[in-house]
């Protein structure tokens, strides 16, 4: 089992983008300390989401820690807008080209948190050059780009790899996973070692979210 406690961080994506502070009211109402923020740029993923500014406009809303997610081809360009605009955590994809050593030593000096991401087809071993420079590693649970999709259960032996190389080098690492996640896939992680989730169509679908809430961190 993980070191850490169990978090929930829904994603705002899954909101109505017409409402997005009652959105963001939901998930403050549920108690909950995280919100993921999903930035997508129509290149790296087949889907546009918002940018800087939308971060920006909710930052005032709560002191919920926020969980910047930048599916973005150059996420480098990027990350010190996102970091103005509020981020807590900022994490970025090993696929695209680009300086990724760099752009988490970039994230640390700015003063968010470095995070580094994987989608679902790419080896774990693709983490290794930076476990060291970040506090979380996401694994995406399913192809990044659009919400409801279902989780792809191969997720679950890069959470068991991830957790063994956290034991080993004594890493203070955050897993967390995003996509397809509900009750049951959630409990399939945590047995792994994962201990952050971001839920967005299954949490805001759910009728009694401090209950959904509990039920994917298994209290």
């Amino acid at each position: 089992m993980s070191p850490h406690p169990c978090i929930l961080a829904p994603s705002i994506l899954a909101a109505n983008h017409t409402r997005l502070a009652e959105g963001f009211q939901i998930i403050a109402e549920a108690g909950l300390p995280w919100v993921h923020l999903d930035i997508m740029d129509g290149h790296f993923v087949p889907n546009l989401s918002f940018g800087p500014q939308v971060v920006a406009d909710l930052r005032p809303l709560g002191k919920q820690y926020f969980d910047v997610h930048l599916m973005l081809d150059n996420p480098h360009l990027y990350v010190e807008a996102f970091a103005k605009a509020g981020a807590q955590s900022i994490t970025i994809h090993t696929e695209p080209d680009y300086p990724i050593e760099q752009t988490l030593e970039h994230i640390r000096a700015l003063g968010c948190e470095p995070a580094i991401c994987i989608n679902p087809h790419t080896p774990a071993e693709d983490l290794l050059p930076y476990l060291h420079h970040v506090h979380m590693v996401l694994l995406m649970s399913v192809q990044p780009g659009f919400g409801g999709q279902s989780f792809q259960s191969n997720v679950l032996d890069k959470i068991s790899q991830v957790d063994l190389w956290r034991k080993e080098m004594s890493l203070d690492l955050r897993i967390e996973v995003d996509g397809g996640i509900n009750i049951e896939t959630a409990r399939l992680c945590r047995e792994r070692g994962a201990d952050t989730f971001v839920a967005g169509t299954a949490f805001f679908k759910a009728a009694d979210k401090k209950q959904f809430v509990r039920d994917i961190c298994g209290q």
